[in-house]
């Protein structure tokens, strides 16, 4: 009866409950601790628990609102029947929802940079914060979270429809990232667009813990762990036909935790080889490569490149009822159907090399393993490729003809390399200039020089770059196309992996055999007025 002396006792039996304060705090957070926010003064909310001695449940409760909690005991019935209630009627309790209208002071008037200085202009592309609030972006359910029931976001509380607004206009814009950004004084909100990050937005400083505590939730991370990374998944229900999949990674920070969402949107996933970018004479020796019975495909560049959209458009090429088809991709990104894809698990011991070795088991004739990182990993897809089975992988490298090099440094003997690799892709994403503001502009003639141009070359060729218009968000660019670099491996660069090339020398005998480098493949897209010149010298480098 000590902790009794200590806490106060309370009678819930004939309490009812204000619904803002059932707002703070999600309600299965409520059901996990049986507990029940009961009264706020000030900076503290009064919560009724039946075990007082649970200090996980303050420290939870605090963490998620913000706010100082004060214990009071009930009984555990009472405040059964009180969740009961609320759980008839969802709306109640907000469901998810973490702070009170008046937890949005200081959202007035003026906006914070990064650093928290006041910038009256602002930047926000978003209207103000108030339009993202009162904006009823209420029309979105969260599903797949991992917990037994659905999450529904259709509520009134002022950070959910700061978030919800957040999701949405990256959706309407068509970005592939999100990046929520915590400071000292403020947090910052970017979008990648195009391939380039855009701040959107800054939030003060006093809701970053709920804004952070809502995404987290959405994703169904722990949101009592703050030190360690995490990575999840959100799935939106935008409409009776549309779903949105997220995939959420959080990076602790010195200044609290940094969430990174990937936009995937199967609806705008383009698997159509032929829509992809490349030349009608690489996309041939292309699918060339992906029909051998076995051998090994590699496509590399850096995150965000477009590799997986490759794959994948080769995979569903490959899809037959008569072929097997396994995947290890760590996340898988897209369902495919007819295809057996299969998530990585690290912390459980199932790794690229452990799927590999199962795989040979499960009489596959084709295999995808997302990425090359080991040896292990690299020496297991080689034999598979040398014993039938056709490969498909992605390495990080900056251009093809470095892979050979990248695999023989990873330990994998030459020799292996040329027998098993029959092409290699490179790719980067540019930005196409926006056809709605797209015009004609002068040359700049010193640095058409300097990439090789003649004089003749310069005076006939004609350039073009975007204005900037309200299709565009101002920027020139809309949407982006692949630039590829596809080096087939001949009898001739297999000889000479095996004698131990430079990467130099292999790109430079690829280019003999008629490989176009990444910064050929710009110039040709930029002959054909799709991407301007400076797109060219931002995502390529001079051969």
């Amino acid at each position: 009866m000590s902790q009794q002396d200590i806490i106060p006792v309370v009678n819930l039996a004939d309490r009812e409950i204000d619904p803002a304060l059932l707002s703070l705090i999600p309600i299965k957070v409520l059901k996990k601790h049986t507990v029940v926010p009961i009264n706020r003064r000030g900076s503290t909310i009064t919560v009724a628990t039946s075990d007082p001695a649970n200090i996980f449940a303050a420290d939870e409760l605090k963490f998620i609102t913000g706010y100082n909690i004060e214990l009071v005991v009930a009984k555990k019935e009472d405040i059964e029947h009180l969740l009961g209630i609320v759980n008839l009627n969802p709306l109640l309790s907000g469901q998810g929802g973490l702070v009170p209208t008046d937890g949005m002071d200081g959202m007035d008037g003026e906006d914070y940079d990064s650093e928290g200085h006041a910038d009256a202009a602002g930047d926000l592309e978003i209207e103000d914060f108030h339009s993202l609030i009162s904006g009823a972006v209420d029309d979105i359910e969260v599903i797949d979270t991992g917990e037994d029931d659905d999450i529904n976001v259709n509520v009134d509380a002022p950070i959910i429809k700061l978030v919800n607004s957040i999701l949405l206009k990256a959706i309407q814009m068509k970005c592939s990232d999100i990046h929520v950004e915590p400071y000292e004084k403020a947090v910052r909100v970017r979008y990648r667009l195009d391939g380039v990050l855009k701040k959107v937005m800054t939030l003060p400083a006093q809701i970053k813990n709920p804004v952070l505590s809502r995404l987290k939730i959405m994703a169904a991370l722990d949101i009592a762990e703050r030190r360690l990374p995490q990575d999840g998944r959100i799935r939106l229900k935008i409409s009776k036909t549309r779903v949105m999949d997220f995939r959420v990674s959080s990076l602790p920070t010195i200044y609290g935790e940094k969430i990174v969402l990937r936009l995937l949107d199967k609806s705008n996933l383009q698997l159509d080889m032929t829509k992809l970018g490349f030349d009608e004479e690489k996309l041939d020796e292309f699918r060339t490569a992906i029909n051998q019975p076995w051998g090994m495909v590699l496509v590399t560049g850096p995150t965000g490149s477009g590799k997986t959209t490759t794959l994948y458009s080769a995979l569903v090429e490959l899809n037959q009822e008569h072929t097997n088809i396994v995947t290890a991709e760590d996340p898988v990104e897209y369902n495919l159907n007819g295809i057996n894809q299969v998530q990585m698990s690290e912390n459980i011991g199932l790794t690229f090399a452990s799927a590999l070795r199962s795989f040979l088991r499960q009489d596959p004739d084709v295999i995808l393993v997302g990425e090359i990182r080991d040896f292990e990993t690299a020496e297991i897809a080689i034999k598979a490729a040398l014993t039938g089975h056709l490969v498909l992988s992605t390495l990080h490298t900056n251009d093809a003809p470095s892979t050979i090099n990248r695999m023989v440094n990873m330990g994998v003997e030459p020799f292996l390399v040329s027998s098993a690799v029959n092409l290699i892709v490179a790719q980067r994403l540019a930005r196409k200039i926006c056809s709605n503001c797209k015009k004609p502009v002068d040359s700049n003639n010193a640095i058409l020089e300097k990439m090789g141009f003649s004089i003749a070359e310069i005076q006939s060729i004609q350039l073009f770059a975007g204005a900037g218009c309200d299709n565009c968000s101002n920027s020139g660019c809309r949407g982006r196309v692949a630039l590829y670099e596809v080096m087939t491996l001949n009898q001739e660069l297999k000889d000479m992996i095996v004698f131990g090339a430079s990467t130099s020398e292999l790109k430079e005998k690829a280019l003999e055999f008629g490989m176009d480098s990444l910064r050929l493949a710009g110039i040709k897209k930029m002959r054909s007025g799709d991407i301007s010149l400076e797109e060219i010298l931002r995502v390529t480098k001079s051969d």
